[in-house]
């Protein structure tokens, strides 16, 4: 991997979804969607997988630096609010600790200033 435009030309998960990069620099990014039709589910509501993949793109541009190959070694999510289609959605992916060839992170998804989920990945550089 040589960074994140290399990454973003990639990411053909994200950019199906219309995932949009903000912004990203070494152990941050800032990622948004906009909910559309065909990701709400049965209940009228985004189907929560949506949310989890913005949440986990963001997480991915966040860990992974130049010159390395990052992945998540696991992930969990906190759902807080329902998202409807239309939402905009941001997700904000920091670096809480680097040890060794591992790594925490936490994301925020908001919708304008509301949480909607909080969620918690954790890293590992493989090799070269």
């Amino acid at each position: 991997m040589n960074g994140p435009a290399e990454m973003l030309a990639a990411d053909k998960a994200s950019a199906a979804l219309g995932i949009a990069l903000v912004e990203v620099r070494d152990g941050y990014a800032l990622l948004s969607m906009t909910v559309a039709e065909n990701m709400i589910n049965g209940h009228g509501i985004a189907h929560g997988g949506y949310v989890f993949l913005l949440a986990d793109s963001a997480f991915a541009y966040a860990c992974n630096r130049t010159g390395s190959v990052t992945v998540a070694a696991s992930a969990d999510i906190d759902f807080i609010k329902p998202v409807r289609e239309g939402d905009e959605l941001v997700a904000e992916a920091v670096e809480r600790t680097r040890f060794g060839r591992s790594g925490i992170y936490d994301v925020t998804v908001r919708r304008g200033t509301e949480i909607v989920a909080e969620f918690r990945g954790r890293s590992r550089t493989l090799r070269a």
